[in-house]
């Protein structure tokens, strides 16, 4: 990924103690250079006095400067008091990307009893201005800038700021329609462009299958995946034809991806490209969304958007895996299957266990084995996960985000699958049927709960926290 570059703004007013304002700017530049992938832009000492904001003429240069670098966040924090309306200009400049204000703590009184900061108190007068222009703001409280807490809340705001980066325009690939009966994967394309600024590039199938035939098995790039998915499966229950035909699909789908720019696909999976082709993409899915791009079955935009989201808030580390909410466990409180046919990452995969490469469980009864291969099948690995799913109600955007444990398991189930336990399911599921969320989720391995809400309040998007 990308450096996040972030913006910082050390606001101080003159009335108060500046080598103290320098000092927190100081302290607080030291705990931004902590931070992994992220580059700091802040004013320097030869643009403004001290390399401090304290009036309108600092602010417009500061926003110049922030102009110039492309900043993708920006950090208000009150050395001192601060000058509310150098802070502020500099957020109106800035309102549409994530902005994070702190106030710093108050330091030792002055031999002759003064104090050095207030911005305990001037913190409030940024903050009253920034509701008055309705511009949103993440808080990060009033610190000192090494405490663990704030450290905590940058980096989180880092990941808050990578997912609006890269949410905020995606283009997203609608690869076929949604499946006739499946009216839960529909979707809104001008609420997309209208919140998000989304492009949806609508591809068909039968450009898929043109580009696919125009590929030989022995390509270059055909015989790179064959081998790679030869060294990843431990057991191969496929034919030497479907497993080309797997490695050509997935070849065919990245090239077009590529040529269009997206970050996400959302791909009828069935059933032309098994009656077609004569395999399932299941594991090429999964293949692509462990690359980087996001593969969502069913032609579920919204369900890719969701994986999006999920993955840009891991820094674009780990990769989700796109399920259903299969079935309660039958005996385990609180536990639920988090299933589908064979889409999971290959790099997912449980300790211990191997990657089955066969047919689909339920197109095999209908088409028989010759036009159903291509599932990954296995358990993923135990933790904690993220579940969440993203939809639109006339117009409004709101989206499921709660915690889970994927449980360990000696079961031998068919599909890529996990044992999900959470808090309450009953209510849970209860919320989803109540708000509407459909069959499909994405669930993700780490705890971003508290991140996606932030972006979700940022978005205009209504979190809704089980």
């Amino acid at each position: 990924m990308d450096k996040v570059r972030l913006g910082f703004v050390p606001l101080h007013r003159d009335l108060f103690d500046e080598h103290w304002a320098i000092e927190m700017r100081e302290r607080v530049l030291k705990v931004l250079s902590k931070l992994d992938r992220v580059e700091v832009v802040v004013p320097s000492e030869d643009l403004t006095k001290a390399g401090l904001v304290r009036d309108e003429q600092d602010a417009l240069k500061t926003i110049e400067l922030f102009k110039e670098r492309r900043i993708d966040g920006l950090i208000i924090g009150t050395m001192t008091f601060g000058n509310e309306m150098a802070g502020l200009k500099i957020a109106e400049a800035f309102r549409d990307l994530p902005i994070l204000v702190f106030g710093t703590k108050e330091g030792p009184f002055t031999p002759e009893g003064g104090r050095r900061s207030d911005s305990f108190c001037g913190t409030l007068s940024l903050t009253s201005g920034l509701r008055r222009r309705d511009i949103n703001f993440v808080f990060a409280g009033i610190i000192f800038p090494e405490e663990e807490a704030f450290l905590k809340s940058l980096r989180d705001y880092v990941r808050v700021c990578n997912v609006i980066k890269g949410f905020k325009g995606a283009k997203i690939a609608l690869i076929g329609p949604r499946p006739e009966t499946f009216e839960t994967c529909t979707f809104n394309e001008v609420a997309m462009i209208n919140s998000f600024g989304q492009e949806v590039v609508h591809l068909s199938l039968a450009e898929v299958i043109s580009e696919f035939n125009k590929l030989s098995k022995e390509d270059a790039e055909v015989r790179k995946v064959i081998e790679e998915i030869r060294k990843q499966v431990g057991i191969m229950e496929i034919d030497e034809e479907a497993l080309a035909k797997i490695a050509k699909l997935e070849v065919t789908l990245r090239r077009m991806a590529e040529n269009r720019n997206v970050k996400a696909i959302a791909f009828r999976c069935w059933p032309e490209v098994e009656e077609v082709l004569g395999i399932v993409p299941c594991y090429v899915l999964g293949r692509l969304t462990d690359s980087g791009l996001m593969a969502a079955c069913e032609s579920d935009v919204y369900g890719a958007l969701t994986m999006l989201m999920e993955y840009l808030a891991s820094l674009e580390t780990t990769p989700p895996h796109f399920v259903d909410w299969t079935i309660m466990h039958q005996s385990k409180e609180n536990t639920f299957l988090a299933w589908h046919c064979g889409n999971a990452p290959p790099s997912l995969i449980k300790e211990g266990e191997k990657i089955k490469l066969t047919s689909h469980m339920l197109w095999e009864k209908v088409l028989g084995r010759d036009k159903s291969q291509g599932t990954g099948e296995f358990p993923l690995k135990p933790g904690i996960v993220t579940i969440c799913r993203l939809i639109e109600q006339n117009g409004e955007f709101k989206m499921l985000i709660t915690k889970g444990r994927i449980i360990k398991s000696k079961e031998s189930l068919r599909g890529s699958w996990s044992w999900v336990e959470v808090k309450d399911l009953k209510k849970l599921y209860e919320t989803l049927v109540r708000e509407g969320f459909t069959h499909h989720a994405s669930i993700i391995h780490g705890d971003y709960v508290e991140v996606l809400r932030k972006v979700c309040e940022i978005l205009g998007i209504k979190p809704i926290i089980v």
